[in-house]
């Protein structure tokens, strides 16, 4: 999908890439774990691709930086001492509904509950 900015004159600059969201793996609700760190979390909202600042993406060491064309996942994130809020890339989260609910503060303000291994999203919160 190419989205044109046509306020600007007709030059590559102009264009604007981003991969369809059908793409994207996970959904709000979904529970996932992050690949190489130990936390997990539920997804709250999906970005088609990179969409944080350019100063959060460069302090992620050079060598296991992900790429920014590719789908952005919100988590309501939990470790074994915090819960926080993660921006994570596609690449790095696996399915984990298996392991039970998320112990976040914020699950119940924004979900219904728990059905068979994903959070139902509140009405509130869809788009």
């Amino acid at each position: 999908m190419t989205i044109k900015n046509t306020s600007l004159p007709d030059t590559p600059s102009a264009a604007i890439s981003a991969p369809l969201i059908e793409r994207a793996r996970f959904a709000p609700g979904d529970i996932v774990r992050h690949r190489m760190f130990d936390f997990r979390g539920v997804v709250f909202d999906v970005d088609p691709v990179f969409a944080n600042s350019e100063e959060w993406y460069q302090a992620i060491p050079e060598a296991i930086r992900p790429a920014k064309e590719q789908p952005y996942y919100h988590l309501l994130a939990e470790s074994e001492d915090s819960a926080y809020i993660a921006y994570v890339s596609q690449q790095n989260l696996v399915a984990d509904g298996d392991e039970g609910p998320v112990d976040h503060p914020q699950v119940e303000a924004m979900f219904d509950g728990l059905d068979h291994g994903r959070y139902r999203v509140r009405s509130i919160h869809r788009h």
